[in-house]
């Protein structure tokens, strides 16, 4: 009766920590959904636009880092750490209203990435304790739910066009507060978390730089990170300009904004939730291998369809919103199984942290890369990533046989 009701209740608990997050990581995007708002207001070009994403990843780097440090996911109870968390983004996102520039706004951005280092690594650390098998689909569901979460403000963008970007910032607020309640009130503890007691020196660091496999995992998660948030950020950005290529001028930017949120979120989830299911099933390394080819391949073809046919573009696009994040969760899933329980929670918040700390310069790259070649070939840069993940899986796969 013990291990039937252990089971439902790790099923009850993946619902509530995915509902978390799901409404926890609509803060992660909320200003950059509101950007063409924003650019008119501060009169700000697209690359400086681009720093509203970017200052949210170098925050999250920078906590994701003392996160690590300290082993707050393993010294503290997880839940509470993801509840203030969310608290704390709430706050400082709805202080991002008051905002009368870039300097305050880049600042608040920041701010608000720091929160989310203790809500997406503490979320994975959750999930792992819950799911000591079937990891993989169980984490795989976490980051559906997060895909979901942060293409959330473009959903409310396009319902609510007309509306003030300052109301699109509260709603985010908002829900970050009902992630909060949800994870304080409506998720229990896990069987296993509270026997989890971790030594917080900088031998843990040690011990996962020196752990091949889970380094490895590691290596192949760099490569996905290079390619996954350039993709989010700069999709939209491309669907408009090839909508508007298309039709001789013609503005599509509510249409952009819907297929935009189908290709990043919808897609995303969609890809989640295959690799989950098959990753347990061909095994986490080999299907992070098929997706991160498909992916590299999507990310040059998606400009040979620039100016084309809507349709076209739009096949290309749902493909590589598709594969682009359906490894994302086998990488957490593999660092799970190969460490340390008790160092499970740093060593995901270390992975994170650095995986974050390289997005910074993919976003960046991508309108300097446009401005040379266009946007043809403007995301064929990101096809460097997950080519070297690649070689990263064959090496774990080796290692593991």
């Amino acid at each position: 009766m013990f291990e039937v009701n252990t089971k439902i209740n790790r099923w009850r608990a993946l619902f509530w920590i995915a509902l978390a997050e799901l409404f926890a990581l609509s803060l992660w995007f909320s200003a950059s959904a509101v950007l063409p708002q924003l650019e008119r207001q501060w009169g700000m070009s697209a690359t400086e636009g681009s720093w509203m994403t970017t200052s949210v990843q170098v925050g999250f780097v920078i906590g994701a880092i003392c996160f690590a440090f300290l082993g707050l996911a393993d010294r503290y109870n997880p839940r509470k750490i993801f509840a203030i968390a969310c608290i704390f983004g709430a706050v400082i996102n709805s202080l991002f209203t008051l905002s009368t520039g870039m300097v305050m706004g880049l600042s608040l951005r920041f701010l608000t990435g720091i929160t989310m280092a203790g809500v997406y690594p503490t979320a994975v650390k959750l999930l792992s304790t819950w799911f000591q098998d079937r990891r993989g689909f169980g984490i795989g569901i976490l980051i559906a739910a997060l895909t979901l979460g942060s293409s959330l403000p473009h959903l409310f963008n396009l319902f609510i066009p007309n509306v003030s970007w300052k109301i699109l910032m509260l709603v985010s607020s908002l829900l970050a507060l009902v992630a909060a309640g949800i994870m304080h009130w409506g998720l229990p503890d896990a069987p296993e978390s509270k026997e989890e007691v971790a030594t917080v020196s900088m031998n843990t660091l040690k011990y996962i730089l020196k752990d091949r496999p889970v380094m490895l995992a590691n290596y192949g998660y760099f490569g996905h990170m290079w390619e996954l948030y350039a993709m989010w950020t700069w999709l939209p950005y491309f669907l408009t300009a090839s909508f508007k290529a298309s039709l001789e001028g013609t503005a599509l930017e509510e249409a952009s904004t819907l297929f935009a949120f189908l290709t990043i979120g919808i897609s995303g989830a969609i890809g989640s939730i295959i690799g989950g299911l098959y990753a347990d099933k061909i095994g986490k390394a080999r299907l992070s291998m098929i997706a991160m080819i498909v992916s590299a391949v999507s990310s040059i073809c998606i400009g040979l369809t620039f100016g084309l046919s809507i349709w076209i573009t739009i096949i290309v696009a749902i493909i590589w919103g598709i594969s682009v994040v359906a490894d994302s969760a086998q990488f957490s899933a593999m660092v799970a199984d190969f460490a340390k329980s008790k160092y499970v929670g740093t060593a995901l918040t270390f992975q994170m942290a650095i995986g974050f700390l390289i997005t910074v310069f993919s976003i960046y790259l991508i309108p300097i890369f446009e401005d040379i070649v266009g946007w043809k070939w403007a995301f064929s840069i990101l096809a460097i990533g997950p080519v070297l993940g690649v070689l990263a899986m064959i090496s774990l796969i080796r290692y593991k046989h």
